[in-house]
């Protein structure tokens, strides 16, 4: 598994490419690694986070202070399986995983 930070995701080609040379099941933080050909991801939906985003520049717009916003944590994730991934290093997927993923690349 991966860290979320921004020297892994600009490099996604080359994580996952080996990854699957060698067989090795991996779980990546943003979808993206498994538009790359990676095995999973499971993270914050980031569309989510954008749109949340937009409601606190609304406010600080209309002129709320920054310091007396709430933080606020994602709340909405995304679990994404890559079954072509699964078959090149040979795993198999159980049905009840596949049912719980919000995507699956087939």
């Amino acid at each position: 598994m991966t860290t979320a930070n921004r020297p892994f995701f600009s490099e996604k080609k080359q994580i996952v490419d080996p990854a699957g040379k060698y067989r090795l099941p991996a779980i990546y933080f943003q979808k993206e690694f498994v538009d790359e050909g990676g095995l999973m991801s499971y993270g914050a939906d980031y569309v989510d986070l954008y749109r949340r985003t937009a409601v606190y520049v609304d406010k600080i717009l209309k002129g709320a202070k920054p310091a007396d916003l709430p933080v606020q944590q994602a709340t909405k994730f995304e679990f994404v399986i890559n079954l072509k991934a699964a078959k090149q290093i040979g795993l198999t997927i159980p049905v009840d995983l596949l049912q719980r993923a919000n995507r699956v690349i087939k």
